[in-house]
């Protein structure tokens, strides 16, 4: 199956929360960063997800916001910190691609968050993800 998401975080189960409707998984990423999954119950149970499951956290990336830093008091559960390899500016929208650890994460913004943030390679930068925007893949 192809898909158009563009990033695709390799990473390892740690934990599994079920709940009647909706389970949270922990994933430890290549490089050591976690990202937390909100997915539901029954598709948690479809896939087999369990502690020490091989996955793949998918995330669009229009889903992905950017600070210059970490944000506290915020709900959003998915902080990773990275550096910016590369920014795309067209006329209203841009391109920024995040070295993770070991992976790479591409966010759209818009132009003037990129102008804002002052992103340009080399930049230090926070991508944050509601954890209701991550799926996740196994095998």
């Amino acid at each position: 199956m192809s898909l158009s998401i563009r990033n695709r975080l390799v990473g390892t189960v740690t934990d599994v929360t079920t709940g009647e409707a909706m389970t949270t998984v922990k994933v430890r990423l290549e490089g050591g960063q976690d990202i937390v999954a909100a997915i539901t119950s029954d598709a948690a149970r479809e896939i087999g997800l369990a502690a020490g499951s091989a996955v793949r956290a998918l995330v669009k990336a229009t889903e992905v916001a950017l600070a210059n830093e970490a944000v506290d008091n915020i709900s959003i559960r998915n902080q990773l910190s990275g550096t910016v390899a590369g920014v795309s500016v067209g006329a209203a929208m841009a391109t920024v691609t995040v070295v993770v650890n070991d992976s790479v994460l591409t966010a759209a913004v818009t132009k003037d968050a990129v102008e804002a943030l002052g992103l340009a390679a080399g930049s230090p930068v926070v991508a944050l993800i509601k954890a209701t925007e991550v799926a996740l893949a196994v095998g």
